[in-house]
């Protein structure tokens, strides 16, 4: 699941803003305060502090986290990353909004999220599997797949995800495929997984455009962010829905060219030099331009907080849609909805990363194992249900989409809590 969700300095408490996030939500739709009361706490958190032999045969401790935001509709899911500035809020900010995004594909899942405050780049590979494994140790306990999945998250990747499931299946005795997605093809991943964020990207902006007035066979596109989400959804965009990709950045800079990049030649490009900059025939454009390009649709797929205060009234696009976790301010979603710019929110844009780890989840459970097809078939079925409905709640409340996604999240969740009572 490709969460790039990181407290920028001098940003406000993630949970913080989590938590604000709710009480909005719980306004609109009348939730009583006991409900809110709940949704607005963690189930559960772990934090363990655990020594590593590093390569020169000394320890080192580090402390890890694991928090399971609520379990109401179905066992938690969410990453794991590693990362210096991973703190106890800002887990439980990322388990939260896991939450309201299997909330809002109607996946029978809560959110977790875990983390450790390390920077892997300064691991070697065995002292990285080494820690891996013993943080996979600590938190094995509230871990299975039938309590918590873990899956990759910034800075970790299915290598990550192996010695996850190695180890956890060594405790128990035998494999267990299930413990966690995002796994290697050969351990029981799914096909599709790698492109299943800019797939269902692709598939929520083709299902938005007649709404928002424009055509996608013809149109143009800007995606900022040339990473794993944001090349697929440009390849996707450009081969099966003929639209013209106009500008595409990565971290060294951007590119521009109004008659279309072919993004299969920028990719190789991108491959050779290490970056999309320099791509023969186009002009240079800084990321910061790129949102401002005259397209009909944005696709952020970068980093977080790219669309605030100050350029929301120079986006260009008709349609925004949110291949990175927040990349939008609040303050920029009140200023698009005036401007009548549609945004498509990263917990309805980018949920086809976590859609298809729920379908790797139903296979490894069930031992049987589906052709890419097959995956892509069920991920669109999800993807276009889902925008219908997030639509359908923004049109019947006059509320922008990000605004509905959540009132659809939160509400599911809430029924689901009341339903099943408190136990004893």
């Amino acid at each position: 699941m490709s969460d790039h969700t990181a407290a920028t300095e001098p940003a406000a408490n993630p949970f913080a803003t989590a938590r604000q996030q709710i009480d909005i939500v719980a306004d609109l739709i009348g939730l009583s305060p006991g409900i809110r009361d709940v949704l607005k706490s963690p189930k559960r958190e772990l934090t363990v502090n655990f020594p590593v032999r590093m390569d020169d045969g000394s320890y080192r401790v580090f402390t890890g986290h694991r928090v399971q935001y609520n379990m109401a509709r179905g066992p938690t899911k969410g990453g794991i990353r590693y990362h210096p500035g991973v703190t106890l809020d800002e887990v439980r900010a990322l388990a939260a909004w896991m939450t309201w995004k299997c909330a809002v594909v109607n996946i029978p899942y809560g959110g977790a999220k875990g983390g450790i405050v390390v920077d892997p780049k300064k691991l070697s590979v065995g002292e990285l599997e080494r820690m891996t494994r013993r943080y996979a140790s600590e938190i094995s306990p509230i871990i299975g797949p039938e309590m918590d999945i873990p899956a990759p998250d910034v800075y970790t990747d299915a290598q990550t995800m192996a010695w996850i499931m190695d180890t956890y299946s060594m405790q128990k005795g035998y494999s267990v495929p299930g413990v966690v997605t995002g796994k290697p093809i050969s351990l029981g991943g799914s096909e599709g997984r790698g492109e299943a964020t800019g797939r269902g990207c692709a598939y929520v902006i083709r299902e938005a455009a007649p709404h928002v007035g424009i055509k996608i066979h013809g149109g143009t596109v800007a995606v900022q962010g040339f990473g794993n989400a944001g090349s697929v959804a440009a390849k996707i965009l450009h081969d099966e829905q003929g639209a013209k990709i106009v500008a595409v950045s990565d971290t060294k800079g951007g590119i521009y060219h109004a008659d279309g990049l072919n993004p299969h030649a920028v990719e190789a490009h991108k491959q050779k030099t290490g970056s999309v900059v320099g791509f023969p025939g186009a002009k240079a454009i800084s990321n910061a331009e790129l949102l401002e390009v005259k397209a009909d649709v944005l696709v952020p797929a970068a980093l977080e907080n790219q669309i605030t205060g100050k350029n929301a009234d120079k986006i260009a696009a008709k349609l925004v849609a949110e291949a990175a976790n927040g990349p939008t301010l609040p303050e920029a979603d009140k200023i698009l909805f005036e401007r009548k710019v549609t945004v498509l929110p990263d917990v309805l844009a980018n949920a086809g990363g976590v859609t298809v780890s729920y379908f790797e989840w139903a296979q490894d459970i069930q031992g049987f194992y589906w052709s890419l097809e097959e995956v892509n078939r069920r991920l669109e079925s999800v993807m276009v249900r889902s925008y219908k409905e997030v639509h359908e709640v923004a049109e019947a409340r006059h509320v922008h989409n990000r605004t509905a996604a959540y009132v659809l999240a939160i509400q599911r969740v809430a029924d689901a809590i009341r339903l099943r009572g408190i136990y004893p």
